[in-house]
């Protein structure tokens, strides 16, 4: 089979999630939270209108910024426990711990 249709454990991969209309990838998170599986989506610049603290850095997220937003699949609240990242800050989520608490 074909790499794509298999999940980075051998499990095969779930259905991409999805909020707002918009389709999300499936990554795994921050070292913090082991092999929990998160939904994100790139948020362009011409869509960030409001200002979001970044768990990553606890750095604002400032409107016209492009950016991300990361939420757990299997953990209860799902999408309702999105939070905006920094591009930067989720792509370094795996080597420094976050600097804000997650819930």
């Amino acid at each position: 089979m074909p790499r794509r249709n298999h999940h980075r454990s051998g499990r095969p991969a779930r259905p991409s999630p999805t909020f707002g209309g918009a389709t999300a990838r499936t990554e795994s998170g921050p070292a913090t939270d082991g092999d929990e599986d998160y939904a994100v989506r790139s948020i362009p610049g011409a869509r960030a209108v409001k200002t979001y603290r970044c768990p990553g850095c606890d750095h604002e997220i400032v409107p016209g910024v492009p950016h991300l937003v990361v939420w757990p699949i299997d953990r209860p609240g799902g999408a309702d426990d999105r939070r905006h990242w920094h591009t930067g800050c989720w792509s370094g989520r795996r080597s420094r711990g976050l600097t804000r608490r997650w819930s």
